[in-house]
């Protein structure tokens, strides 16, 4: 595999590539894969060829990765930058989730490749360590680890992008033993990107919680406040009996459960004939950004989750 000097991951990647045709000597983070790769060249024709552009300040996954322009259309094959932001705005509350110290950097080599006149692709086992990391995660959410993403997809021998971290799939740095619906932070944009990733968001009290194999049955009192519903979530007929499911939480800390007195503002999505519970913050009037975000509920557009997940 060519290798380059070590250098900032993507600061200087411009010279990087440069050394990189030149030099197999040197330990690199970098490596690099044609355009025209065999490996991912579908015979796709494009209506404009790969252009750069500016990574702009709403594309949130990939707006401070560490550099400001994106070849157009990107590694997956989105034409626009409206179907970037949507696609990739779905990622957001993953990277949040802190489950692998690369996730950012292969989603948005991805969604956001660095402009180059040829792009350069994250190898396969970058990607086998992201996913084998944060599954795990996307699952206890009711999301599989999309077909899009299928890591033999992604080149072994060729150069590619690799960081010094990508085969830390245990324990990376950042990671919370805490059940992933329960490790939220009490800021107003996490909060509004991990409810965009539910069907819905009530305000209720929990009556009971218990043990169910795996997981932890939820059970709520029967007084409950819709906040946000999609027309697939629940009937008004089912809110009554509303029982949520804490996917393979039996065992994991969750302090939102511990304290059943509370109101919280819970989050959910139906999963097969399950509610997964997917996010429980205590509903805290005197937390400024709790209000903050519950202003902003109001306007805020969420990404299309449904076209990415299948």
């Amino acid at each position: 595999m060519k290798c380059v000097a070590a250098l900032s991951f993507w600061r200087g990647i411009a010279v990087a590539l440069a050394v990189a045709m030149f030099s197999l000597s040197s330990a690199s983070e970098y490596e690099y894969l044609s355009w025209k790769s065999d490996v991912f060249n579908s015979g796709r024709i494009y209506d404009k060829p790969p252009q750069c552009v500016d990574i702009p300040d709403d594309l949130k996954l990939c707006h401070n990765v560490g550099y400001y322009q994106m070849l157009l259309p990107n590694l997956l094959e989105h034409e626009t930058m409206a179907e970037v932001k949507q696609q990739a705005g779905s990622w957001v509350p993953l990277v949040h989730k802190n489950c692998h110290p690369s996730t950012q950097v292969f989603l948005c080599s991805l969604f956001a490749p660095v402009c180059m006149e040829r792009p350069i692709y994250p190898c396969r086992y970058l990607c086998e360590s992201v996913r084998d990391a944060c599954t795990p995660i996307m699952e206890a959410f009711g999301f599989p680890w999309p077909e899009m993403l299928t890591c033999d997809k992604f080149p072994v021998g060729d150069v590619c992008i690799s960081t010094p971290n990508a085969t830390e799939a245990t324990s990376p740095a950042g990671f919370s033993p805490v059940c992933p619906p329960c490790d939220n932070e009490m800021k107003a944009e996490t909060i509004l990107d991990h409810m965009c990733a539910s069907e819905f968001a009530i305000k209720a009290k929990v009556k009971e919680v218990k043990r169910e194999q795996s997981d932890r049955k939820v059970v709520l009192q029967k007084r409950k406040k819709i906040l946000k519903q999609s027309q697939s979530s629940f009937k008004k007929k089912d809110l009554k009996k509303l029982v949520l499911y804490l996917k393979n939480g039996a065992d994991c800390p969750c302090q939102q459960l511990d304290n059943l007195g509370p109101t919280y503002l819970i989050m959910g999505r139906k999963v097969d004939k399950q509610y997964l519970l997917t996010g429980i913050h205590k509903w805290d009037k005197s937390s400024k950004e709790f209000k903050k975000t519950m202003k902003k509920l109001k306007t805020h557009k969420c990404p299309a989750f449904e076209n990415v997940f299948k």
